[in-house]
């Protein structure tokens, strides 16, 4: 199967900057038409102007997803908008990086509410639309972190285990309605992520800088889309961690754990 972008009716979350900005850029060009939503309402104006001016067509509703109330708004003003829904693309999220121990629950709480339970009841309230949709599709944007949990990482890693095993009960539970559900599993990204992080207090450090551009992270996105993949896993890190852990879990446990006491060793 080959999904046509063409006219296709897209809501695309955390659409104000990085991949989901490049996402909504890269669809739009290529014939989608799309609903963007983030909080950031003057990010999104300014992402709509620019692309209305190259002839997409193109809304904004800014929400907030963790509140009931707004996903619903968002929901009806989309499907008002377009009459109907195909494609819901989750990537929204945020993270927070420092030891477990030391966090609190309101941060683990937060966590949870926008990489979790806001795609989670997006879904649910989405699905009537979806099921009347061309091609219907939910891409949810995970991590590696949700395939493999990582230290400092805690709250981020348990949220998109969460979105991934929700993802694949789904995928079997959407299948009687011919509504196809697709993970993208990225790796380490040069998007602002760190610049907006809940707390940043671990140790090791990570060069954001150092990961995969967010236009080629989109594409990929996209690709993945149009070729209705199950899982897509983005980013040679991320393959490279991901099939170690599958095959020597406890040497990767070793490895990670050792590199832990070594930041902590004074």
């Amino acid at each position: 199967m080959v999904r046509d972008l063409r006219g296709s009716r897209m809501l695309i979350t955390g659409a104000s900057s990085g991949i989901g900005r490049s996402l909504a850029q890269q669809a739009a060009r290529a014939g989608a038409r799309v609903a963007l939503t983030a909080r950031s309402a003057d990010k999104l104006d300014e992402l709509v102007a620019q692309l209305t001016a190259e002839g997409a067509d193109v809304t904004a509703i800014p929400a907030d997803l963790t509140s009931d109330a707004e996903r619903r708004r968002l929901l009806e003003v989309v499907t008002g908008r377009f009459d109907g829904l195909d494609v819901l693309v989750n990537n929204a999220g945020v993270a927070s990086a420092g030891h477990f121990a030391d966090g609190t629950e309101a941060v683990l709480r937060q966590v949870m509410e926008v990489n979790f339970f806001a795609p989670a009841e997006l879904m649910r309230l989405a699905l009537p639309a979806l099921m009347r949709g061309r091609c219907p599709a939910v891409l949810n944007v995970a991590s590696m972190c949700g395939r493999r949990g990582m230290p400092a990482w805690t709250e981020y890693s348990a949220s998109k285990f969460a979105l991934c095993g929700l993802t694949e009960s789904l995928r079997a539970e959407f299948a009687r309605f011919d509504v196809d559900v697709l993970l993208v599993v990225p790796g380490l990204t040069s998007s602002d992520l760190s610049r907006h992080m809940l707390r940043s207090e671990a140790r090791m450090k990570i060069d954001f800088s150092r990961g995969m551009k967010v236009d080629d992270a989109a594409r990929s996105i996209l690709d993945a889309l149009r070729r209705n993949r199950s899982e897509t896993v983005l980013g040679s890190d991320a393959r490279w961690m991901l099939l170690a852990n599958r095959f020597f879990p406890r040497w990767v446990d070793y490895l990670i754990a050792r590199r832990v006491r070594r930041l902590y060793a004074s």
